[in-house]
C-alpha cells in the first residue's frame, strides 16, 4: 500500500515539475520567429546557394577540382584567334576559353565554400539565398551559361574545323618533343660497357 501511494506521489510531483517549467516560459519573452513573415538576419559570411558570375569565369576548373562531392560540371572550348566574338573578362584579361557548360548540382552541394576559395577571379560566390526547395530533385541542377545552344554548337564546330586544318597543314612528325617519356628515357640511358 505504501509503495502504491509512493508511485502516485512520484507521478504527481514529476507532472508539477514539468508544469513549473511551462509556466515559467509563459512570462518570458518569445524567441520563436514567425517564419516566413519574419526572418533572421544572416551573417555576411553565410554559405548558402552559389552564384556564378560568368563574365569573370576563365574556365580554369579550379572550383570543380576543389569540390569534395563533384557537384560542379564544366566544359570549355578554346577561343580561336579568328573568332569574331572575342570578349574581355571583367578582370581585364582576354577570354581564352568559351564555357559551353557550367552546371552546379545543389542536391549534392555541401556548402563547404572550397569552390569559392579556389576560384582565382572570385567568379563563384555564396549568396544569402536559402529558400529554393523543389518537389523534383532534378530542378536543383542549375545551368549557368551565357552562350545559346546555337552559339555552343558553332564554337565546337569552329574548333573542330580549326583542328582538322592543323592536322592537314602539320602532319604528325615523330620528334623528341612528342616521343613518350619511357622511350626517351631508354634512349637517354647510357649504355654499359660489358667488355672485360
Amino acid at each position: 500500500m505504501i509503495q502504491y501511494i509512493k508511485n502516485i506521489w512520484e507521478g504527481i510531483s514529476s507532472s508539477l515539475i514539468g508544469m513549473k517549467i511551462t509556466i515559467m516560459h509563459i512570462f518570458v519573452k518569445n524567441v520563436t520567429i514567425q517564419y516566413p513573415d519574419k526572418r533572421f538576419n544572416l551573417p555576411e559570411n553565410a554559405r548558402n546557394r552559389l552564384f556564378m558570375e560568368m563574365s569573370k569565369c576563365t574556365g580554369c576548373t579550379s572550383c570543380a577540382r576543389a569540390c569534395p562531392v563533384n557537384c560542379i560540371f564544366i566544359e570549355t572550348v578554346r577561343v580561336l584567334p579568328d573568332d569574331p566574338h572575342q570578349e574581355m573578362l571583367d578582370t581585364g584579361i582576354k577570354r581564352k576559353l568559351w564555357l559551353t557548360k557550367f552546371d552546379i548540382d545543389f542536391a549534392k552541394c555541401c556548402y563547404c565554400g572550397l569552390c569559392t576559395a579556389a576560384c582565382p577571379t572570385d567568379a563563384i560566390i555564396h549568396t544569402k539565398e536559402y529558400e529554393y526547395s523543389v518537389y523534383d530533385v532534378k530542378e536543383l541542377l542549375y545551368h549557368f551559361h551565357t552562350l545559346t545552344p546555337e552559339q555552343i554548337s558553332e564554337k565546337k564546330q569552329m574548333l573542330a574545323d580549326f583542328q582538322s586544318k592543323e592536322k592537314v597543314c602539320h602532319p604528325d612528325e615523330k620528334t623528341d618533343a612528342v616521343k613518350p617519356a619511357e622511350t626517351k628515357a631508354k634512349e637517354d640511358k647510357p649504355t654499359e660497357d660489358k667488355t672485360e
